[in-house]
């Protein structure tokens, strides 16, 4: 069976997004993206420092409740309904409980064939980027730049410490084929 999903994990500010756009662009094949911001921005207000929902501490640390959790599994479910259909999906996404993260994809994935990419960045650039893009709480790239891959198994991993998004997926296009 071909692999039509792409999953990326990696923290915060890491270069995820980018990532995605550039295989989009490199891959032969249209590819749709999916990504947890995507997903947290879908949630209702009331979610946002929610027990229940997600909470994002001053700090940086992130904390999902139950309601989130529910949430997540049917988000997950229809990303995966989307594969089943037909369409190949890269995700992006940020393994916060990391093994047990991949662990909830690999389980709702079932039979089908993913390709899973780390995408790592040091915490101080990380941190550089967050800084510029000014819609994250300070601290959540340094927070999560280790801990989101902490027991996850990767087909592959790239580094945008140093590396461009476009090199990237070049790299990550080359181990599809």
């Amino acid at each position: 069976m071909t692999t039509r999903t792409i999953i990326l994990n990696g923290g915060s500010s890491s270069g995820k997004s980018g990532i995605v756009r550039c295989l989009q662009a490199v891959l032969p094949d249209p590819w749709l993206a999916f990504g947890c911001d995507a997903f947290v921005d879908a949630l209702p207000a009331r979610m946002r420092a929610s027990d229940d929902g997600i909470v994002f501490a001053a700090d940086g640390g992130v904390s999902v409740g139950g309601d989130f959790r529910e949430l997540e599994a049917a988000w997950t479910q229809g990303v995966v309904a989307t594969v089943r259909a037909g369409a190949r999906v890269v995700v992006d996404d940020v393994f916060l409980g990391g093994a047990a993260s991949q662990a909830r994809w690999r389980d709702a994935l079932g039979d089908l064939p993913a390709l899973w990419v780390g995408v790592r960045c040091d915490s101080e650039v990380a941190a550089g980027r967050e800084t510029a893009r000014g819609d994250r709480v300070p601290g959540m790239a340094a927070a999560q730049a280790e801990a989101v891959h902490r027991g996850v198994r990767y087909d592959l991993e790239v580094d945008t410490t140093r590396a461009e998004s476009l090199a990237c997926a070049r790299a990550i296009a080359a181990h599809l084929r």
